[in-house]
């Protein structure tokens, strides 16, 4: 067993988006699909069903829908808030992406008029061993 060195554990895509299509913000069928499609677009792999719900709490402008999906990778999350005309999406992978991809894919998805997009390379101090039987979980 050796020591590979890689630039980071994994890129995180962190989104904000305003100006949606306001009907896509509310509804949970699209934050479902958009959850279930998107791990497959970029050469992920989704270990559960997207886990999506309403949210209606104590301050009633906060409502929207929350979904996340399980990657073996990592995870992507969605956070809408329908009465603010306001959307985070985060992709977070040990596996490196195709960014600018999944970003156009959201924008598009949401057909957002604003928006605000970080790419965070987490872990870059962590260290990755190789197990030759296992390459295939050192990508």
């Amino acid at each position: 067993m050796f020591e590979i060195k890689k630039e980071s554990f994994g890129p995180h895509l962190m989104m904000d988006l305003t100006n949606c299509n306001p009907d896509k913000l509310k509804d949970y069928e699209f934050i479902f699909n958009v959850l279930n499609d998107l791990p497959e677009k970029i050469g992920m792999t989704k270990i559960t069903q997207p886990y999506v719900f309403p949210y209606s709490g104590l301050v009633p402008e906060d409502k929207g829908i929350t979904g996340t999906v399980i990657i073996a990778e990592s995870h992507i999350s969605i956070h809408t808030f329908q009465e603010k005309d306001y959307c985070f999406v985060d992709v977070f992978s040990c596996k490196d992406f195709d960014v600018e991809f999944a970003a156009e894919y959201i924008i598009n998805a949401f057909e957002c008029k604003k928006h605000e997009k970080y790419i965070v390379h987490r872990g870059k101090d962590f260290t990755r061993y190789h197990i030759p039987e296992m390459a295939e979980f050192n990508r």
